[in-house]
C-alpha cells in the first residue's frame, strides 16, 4: 500500500509545519507521562515528532526485510529525503534543531539500513528447467534386455 513512499517524510513535515507555519517552540510540553504517585515526564513537541520518527523507522526496516523487499528506487527516494533533511539542517538557520538533526539521523539509518538488507538477501535467479525427453516403449523393453 505505502510502497515507494518514504514513512519518515511525514515527522520532517510536522517538523516543517511546527517550524515554518505554526511559528511553534519545540520546548512546548504536548502532553506528560505519569511516572509515579507524584512524578511525571513531560513530552515536548521535539520529542513528539523524534518518537513518531522513530516508530515509523521500525515500520520501514519491516518493509526493507520482507521478501520481495524495496526496490532501489525507493532506497534512493530515502537517500533523497535524508539529503533533504541534511541540507536543510545546514542552510536554513530557523530549522536549526536538535528535532531535525535526529530526523536526519533517522533518515540515514533508514538509507543504510535498506541498503544493508538489500545486499544481505540472498539473489534469486529463476531458470527454465532443461526439457526431459520422453522414453519411448521399444527402448524401454530393450533396455531391460
Amino acid at each position: 500500500m505505502l510502497a515507494g513512499f518514504p514513512l519518515l517524510l511525514i515527522p520532517f513535515a510536522f517538523f516543517n509545519m511546527a517550524v515554518f507555519l505554526l511559528n511553534m517552540p519545540f520546548t512546548d510540553t504536548v502532553f506528560s507521562i505519569p511516572l509515579g504517585p507524584d512524578r511525571e515526564m513531560p513530552v515536548d513537541l521535539g520529542d513528539l515528532i523524534v518518537g513518531i520518527g522513530i516508530l515509523l523507522l521500525w515500520i520501514e526496516l519491516v518493509k526493507a526485510v520482507r521478501p520481495g523487499g524495496k526496490s532501489m528506487i525507493e532506497h534512493i527516494i530515502s537517500f533523497i529525503l535524508f539529503a533533504g533533511m541534511a541540507a536543510e539542517l545546514v542552510f536554513v538557520p530557523e530549522a536549526e534543531s536538535p528535532t531535525l538533526l535526529l530526523l536526519a539521523v533517522l533518515g540515514f539509518v533508514d538509507f543504510m539500513a535498506g541498503i544493508s538488507a538489500r545486499m544481505a538477501q540472498p539473489k534469486m535467479v529463476y531458470q527454465r528447467p532443461a526439457p526431459v525427453q520422453p522414453v519411448q516403449p521399444a527402448q524401454q523393453a530393450s533396455n531391460r534386455s
